[in-house]
Order: structure tokens, then C-alpha cells, then sequence
């Protein structure tokens, strides 16, 4: 930190390559001080990477396992012992197939270094007088000296984006996961001030996004869409480096829920004129064309629905405003195998299989998107509510 602003680093990576990918990756921990900034001899260090479902890297779901080993090199030169450790969403996920096929395990067999399925939590009270007196934490999470937060740069159709504070949700465990789904329902700013205060309590040292090969359109599972950015971001502060990020993606703060869950509560800097950009000019890498996920609902919607929305709702025709300006969960036919992935992760258990095909209660759905984010085939879509795509075209 120089003169009271946040640093975040901005640099061209074109290639997982192992030895251009180290080199790049370690540019951008240089800009901010060097890897001896942020871990000391003897210090153990998690590197908390996003490990969604059980995909190959190529797939730009998960970090990518070179990313992975290159921070982890940095680590041990530091003198720190690395280890990998993430919980992934879903009820059934296995997580030594995610491990497997994400190529986790093998770069941690390369290494010699531990890899960790987070399986018991530890209860932690909030200190900041934030709305949710008690949090279970990966047990794993805090044990660790410092924590390494290594996002994938990648859309999400309940949160708009998943970068650095969102990451951290991986360190809630399993179920619990799904709980919380179920408590934020389609209240993003709820599930927003959640994460803000998980990423307050465990206080992530240096946050490192995977924006090598991003997803834009409807992530963060198979129905998003692949693109090449050839970026890598690095920065202590994650709300900061999120400001970042969406600025170069030409996304406003206001549509993150998470920067204005940020800037209300006062976590993190929200402002870029308070944040030093360091590397890359973000005029020279900034995306104008970006794809945004489908909208899902009227708060983080067009301005012109919100105040639709804010004179006839939500208590006077509820059920219509739910099924007319919120989106919703529904399977491509052609493409769904009937695998069940999607009821097994509902958290609310609203999705069957009814004369062979998916049948959704969508009064009680709670458009948390679980079921997109596990479909291996890529065939769960958003179906936008008749109301919201009309307003859609005035945002």
C-alpha cells in the first residue's frame, strides 16, 4: 500500500505453459512487493483455488492447475509450505474425481505437497457488526498462516461475476453451502454481505486471478462461454482488485452485488481513484465486448424495472412478480442426459425427472443456479421471466 491506496497488478499472460506462466505470475506478485511480502519462512500457506466441479482444465470452470503450481514455486522460494485446499459445490461431488480431473492432484504430486478436501468446520463469531452473528469456516482455512486466494475469472449468473471475495466461499464446507444458498434465496445483496464477511474474517493475504482464459456469458459451469483474455491480476485487497476487474470488463460497480454490498458495509476500496493500477494500462487490455450473464433479477437489473418492481412489489403480486421479472432454471432437452446432477445439488430438492424429463416447482425455487453450475453437459440455461427480457432492452 503506498499513500493510503490499494495496489492491484495487471499483467499480459498468454500461455499455461510452465515456465511463461511462473514468469508471469511472479511479475505480477513482484509488482506488489514480492512473494517475501506476503509469506514468511515457516509460514503454512493455502493456496485456495476454484475447484467448481470435475472438469479439465481446458474448460476454463476451474483455476488451472499451472497457476496453481506457479504460486506454489513462489511459496517454497519464500520459504512457506503450500497446500492446496478448496471444498466443491454440490451434495454428490467427489472430491478426489474434482481433484483428479481438474489436474490438482497430479500438481501436487509434482510438488510433493499436501492436498485438502475441507471437511470440518469451526464456528467463528463475527467481529465487524455484521448482519450474520456466527460462520462455520473450514477448520483447514485457519489453521493456515496465510491464505492465497486464487480465483477463475469467470461470469455467474446469481452473483454476475465470480472473482476474489467470491472465491472465498469455497471455505464454507459441503451442505453448508447449500444452506446458505437457501437463506440468501434470490436476495443477492443477503448472499453478498455473506461473503464479504467471510473474506473479512479469514483475511486472505494476496488474492491471484486466473484471467488467462476467462468465461463470459451464462457461467459459471458449461453453459458460459470461453474467452481468451491473456490477463493475470494480482492484489492484497479483493474488493479492490474486483473494482478492477470490472472496470477492464467494462462492468459498473452498481451491477456487481458485491461491490455495493462492499461499499455500503465499508469493506475494501471501491473506488478506483483510490486504487493504483500497477503493470498493464487498463485503457490497453480493457474488454468492450464483453458478455454478461442473463439478468436474474430487478435488483441488480434496469433502472426502469427496479422502479417498476419498487411500486407494485414484492408483497402485492408476489407470485407474479416472481414468475414474470426473475429468471429461472430450465434444461435444454436436447442436450440433458437425465443425469440427476441437478437434483442432487438442489438445495431446496425442487427439480425431478417426471416422463423422462425435468420437472421444476418453480414457486418454491430459489434461483440460486446450483443446478447450472454442476450440469456436465452444459444443458441447464436461464429462461428469463416475459417482464424482465421486455425491461432488458431499456437497461
Amino acid at each position: 500500500m503506498t499513500n493510503n491506496k490499494a495496489q492491484v497488478a495487471v499483467v499480459r499472460a498468454n500461455t499455461y505453459q510452465n515456465t511463461q506462466i511462473y514468469a508471469d505470475v511472479k511479475r505480477s506478485v513482484d509488482l506488489l512487493g514480492g512473494i517475501n511480502s506476503f509469506v514468511k519462512k515457516g509460514d503454512k500457506v493455502l493456496l485456495k483455488p476454484n475447484l467448481l466441479s470435475a472438469k479439465p482444465p481446458e474448460a476454463g470452470i476451474t483455476t488451472h492447475p499451472a497457476v496453481i503450481k506457479a504460486v506454489a514455486k513462489l511459496v517454497m522460494e519464500a520459504g512457506g509450505t503450500p497446500f492446496i485446499g478448496d471444498s466443491p459445490g454440490g451434495r454428490s461431488i467427489n472430491f478426489e474425481k474434482v481433484a483428479a480431473v481438474t489436474g490438482m492432484k497430479q500438481a501436487a504430486d509434482e510438488l510433493g505437497i499436501r492436498l485438502v478436501d475441507f471437511k470440518d468446520s469451526v464456528e467463528l463469531s463475527a467481529t465487524n457488526g455484521g448482519i450474520f452473528k456466527k460462520l462455520n469456516v473450514a477448520k483447514e482455512a485457519l489453521d493456515a498462516d496465510v491464505i492465497i486466494n486464487l480465483p477463475k475469472l469467470k461470469t455467474h449468473v446469481q452473483m454476475f461475476l465470480t472473482l476474489g471475495v467470491k472465491n472465498m466461499f469455497g471455505c464454507i464446507i459441503g451442505l453448508q453451502k447449500a444452506q446458505w444458498h437457501f437463506k440468501a434465496g434470490v436476495d443477492r445483496k443477503y448472499f453478498a454481505a455473506m461473503l464479504l464477511e467471510l473474506y473479512s474474517l479469514l483475511k486472505p493475504s494476496l488474492t491471484i486471478v486466473d484471467g488467462i482464459v476467462a468465461m463470459e456469458g451464462d457461467g459459471p459451469g458449461s453453459a458460459g462461454k470461453l474467452r481468451n483474455l491473456g490477463l493475470v491480476f494480482a492484489g492484497s485487497d479483493a474488493v479492490a482488485l474486483d473494482t478492477v476487474i470490472c472496470n477492464a470488463l467494462g462492468v459498473k460497480n452498481e451491477e456487481l452485488p458485491i461491490l455495493v454490498a462492499a461499499k455500503e458495509k465499508g469493506i475494501g476500496i471501491t473506488e478506483m481513484e483510490k486504487i493504483d493500477v500497477l503493470g498493464e494500462r487498463l485503457k490497453d487490455v480493457s474488454i468492450h465486448d464483453f458478455i454478461r450473464p442473463k439478468m436474474i433479477d430487478v435488483m441488480f437489473g434496469p433502472n426502469l424495472l427496479k422502479k417498476f418492481y419498487v411500486m407494485f412489489g414484492p408483497n402485492l403480486l408476489k407470485k407474479f412478480f416472481v414468475n414474470n421479472i426473475t429468471s429461472k432454471p430450465r434444461e435444454d432437452r436436447k442436450m440433458c442426459t437425465l443425469c440427476s446432477k441437478c437434483i442432487e445439488a438442489c438445495p431446496t430438492d425442487i427439480i425431478s425427472i417426471q416422463n423422462k424429463r425435468l420437472e421444476f416447482n418453480y414457486d418454491k425455487c430459489i434461483r440460486c443456479f446450483c443446478c447450472l453450475e454442476v450440469c456436465p453437459e452444459g444443458a441447464m440455461q436461464v429462461k428469463q421471466g416475459p417482464l424482465l427480457k421486455l425491461f432488458s432492452y431499456f437497461s
